[in-house]
């Protein structure tokens, strides 16, 4: 292709060029960042918040406070070790769980398989292209959404509105903004000039709200948003304040 060649016609011919202006590698969550995830993954004894073999706990309390149906089909989207996935399946939902490392998938499924768990799908792939089969009842993302691109956020909405059931739920948690989150806090422009992520965006409960409850196709309806409840070491679920958790309906 020649500097003067001009092919962008559609949407998603936009959406690739602006992908293109990220480093090969780099830390997001769409094609071209497995290579980092992989790495990221490699090591499972580095002192990572989300390597714990726990679930989240605003899950836990989506179930048990019967926020959630009893069961159905759920999608847990950037699963990584599984942590979350297996809880599900636990609790009576088919469960297909996708994440972008090759290697996080081969940890998730060895619980999996050592517990003998038969309702969970283990799927390598990225946000956008893994083929999934919905509609799910539950479509869950612990940690996934604040890794992409601000202009992926369209790619994503319509991918929530495809997979996700009449009714049926959407639940996140993401870096939080404010009080020394993990989160970068830079303007957008930003991450496109420099071509990172900078370790993942951090949002406001404000925009959170703009996003997923806005004027746009998703249609959905906030039932909770809140900080996530810390934890300490010998809980048995996972919690966090530098995130926020969300649940909405479809």
């Amino acid at each position: 292709m020649t500097q003067t060649d001009r092919t962008i016609r559609t949407v998603d011919d936009v959406l690739t060029l602006l992908d293109g202006l990220f480093s090969p590698g780099a830390d997001r969550w769409t094609e071209g960042g497995a290579e980092w995830w992989d790495g990221f993954s490699a090591d499972r004894d580095k002192p990572v918040p989300f390597f714990v073999a726990k679930p989240d706990e605003n899950l836990v309390a989506y179930v048990e406070q019967g926020l959630l149906p009893a069961g159905g089909r759920a999608l847990d989207l950037g699963c990584g070790p599984g942590r979350n996935a297996l809880h599900l399946a636990s609790a009576g939902f088919d469960v297909t769980a996708v994440d972008l490392s090759p290697t996080a998938i081969a940890w998730a499924e060895e619980p999996a398989a050592g517990a003998g768990v038969e309702n969970v799908r283990f799927l390598c792939g990225d946000a956008f292209t893994a083929p999934l089969d919905g509609p799910y009842d539950l479509f869950y993302d612990s940690g996934c959404f604040h890794h992409l691109p601000p202009h992926r956020r369209v790619s994503y909405l319509a991918r929530l509105d495809r997979v996700l059931a009449p009714g049926g739920h959407f639940a996140l948690t993401a870096f939080a903004a404010g009080e020394g989150g993990l989160g970068s806090e830079l303007p957008e422009v930003d991450f496109y000039r420099k071509g990172r992520l900078e370790g993942g965006l951090a949002y406001t409960d404000t925009s959170l709200r703009t996003i997923f409850t806005g004027p746009t196709e998703t249609d959905l309806t906030e039932i909770e948003l809140r900080r996530m409840r810390a934890q300490t070491a010998d809980s048995p679920v996972f919690g966090e304040s530098f995130l926020w958790t969300a649940l909405f309906r479809h």
